[in-house]
């Protein structure tokens, strides 16, 4: 039985070639787009059962945004991600951001359907030998992970501090806003500005590489709370 999906890449022609390749295959392709603003918008519009999100990126902060929004909005969507030899921590991005899969982009054209199908199923589609390595990246702490947070928390602003605590504690960047009482486009400033200096590719990754260094611990002791002065 084929599958409804939706194919988004950071390049349209190759968006469009794999949707032609797909529907030649049996499958259902609502729609092939490049992941601009409204990607994750038109995908939980349209509702498929699958959506192949496609990025030469993985590492960027905020590239798996998307993943996150379309699996808050709608989490019966399995996100199957389209990438290059990743990083284990690019995978670990993945999935923190809700994804169900990670397909190198080299995957033959069985390859990926195989990932549609798992991930439909609400499998984990990813090689046996990428997931080791993300879970490792995941759960092995560091030799001394006080002293990395310490270092991490060095690096932070005050400010970028509370937001750190208001991410890990799970405020979007409205909530973000009205509780430090500044614009939104400021909120959305400041956590870009803290994804960048952790070096991560979302705020769920955020908040879990400060709970494993001790570093949301040391946060929470030092951040303030209230508007900022200089926002």
């Amino acid at each position: 039985m084929g599958v409804r999906l939706m194919v988004v890449d950071d390049h349209r022609l190759l968006a469009e070639a794999l949707a032609s390749a797909l529907k030649l295959r049996g499958h259902r392709v609502l729609a092939a787009a490049a992941p601009a603003s409204g990607a994750a918008e038109l995908v939980i519009s349209r509702s498929p059962e699958v959506c192949l999100f496609g990025t030469a990126a993985p590492a960027e902060p905020g590239t798996f945004d998307p993943v996150a929004r379309i699996r808050q909005a709608r989490p019966q969507i399995a996100v199957v991600v389209l990438g290059p030899v990743p990083s284990p921590r690019g995978i670990a991005a993945a999935f923190a951001a809700g994804a169900a899969g990670y397909v190198r982009h080299d995957e033959r054209i069985e390859g990926v359907e195989r990932a549609m199908v798992k991930a439909r199923a609400g499998e984990a589609a990813i090689a046996p030998q990428l997931l080791q390595g993300a879970f490792a990246e995941l759960l092995n702490p560091a030799a001394q992970p006080d002293d990395e947070g310490r270092q991490l928390l060095g690096m932070l602003t005050p400010r970028e501090v509370e937001v750190l605590v208001r991410v890990a504690e799970g405020e979007d960047t409205r909530l973000i806003a009205a509780g430090m009482r500044i614009a939104p486009s400021t909120a959305r400033t400041h956590v870009q500005r803290v994804l960048m200096k952790l070096g991560v590719g979302s705020r769920l990754e955020a908040a879990a590489l400060a709970a494993r260094t001790g570093l949301l611990d040391r946060a929470v002791r030092e951040a303030p709370r209230g508007p900022d002065p200089t926002a």
